[in-house]
């Protein structure tokens, strides 16, 4: 089934009619640059399935933030928070780590040039609590 609808989409073309060149000037890449620049990247340490709408409610109520926040999914289980304020972005950056329905969530302060897929996610924060550890 899969394979029929690849085979289907690599032989799809668009007419004359259909093409339509979208010109994005210097001002609006810079604009949208700048948007990004009060921005974390998110990763789920999942991969298990999860309701996308229930979780950015989840991350909007549990952050406080419910209506200064807007999230974008630019990936598999990846996002971009994007904040009104600076300090609104290092409080959550710096207040984690962050789990949801017991999945961590890895957080990175978004920079130029950074995209879905040159992300590298080698660590993650972690609480540990030690019982029963005795001081000398």
């Amino acid at each position: 089934m899969a394979d029929e609808v690849l085979n289907g989409l690599e032989k799809m073309k668009l007419t004359a009619d259909e093409e339509e060149v979208i010109e994005i000037t210097e001002e609006g890449r810079m604009e949208e640059i700048e948007s990004c620049t009060l921005s974390l990247i998110g990763k789920f340490l999942t991969c298990k399935a999860f309701d996308k709408m229930a979780t950015k409610n989840t991350i909007r109520r549990a952050w406080g933030l419910e209506n200064k926040l807007h999230i974008l999914e630019v990936g598999s289980n990846l996002f971009q928070f994007k904040f009104s304020s600076e300090f609104e972005l290092n409080r959550i950056l710096r207040g984690g780590p962050w789990t949801f329905d017991n999945q961590l969530l890895m957080l990175k302060r978004w920079h130029k040039g950074m995209t879905a897929t040159n992300i590298k996610w080698d660590t993650a924060s972690i609480w540990v609590q030690i019982w029963g550890l005795l001081s000398t």
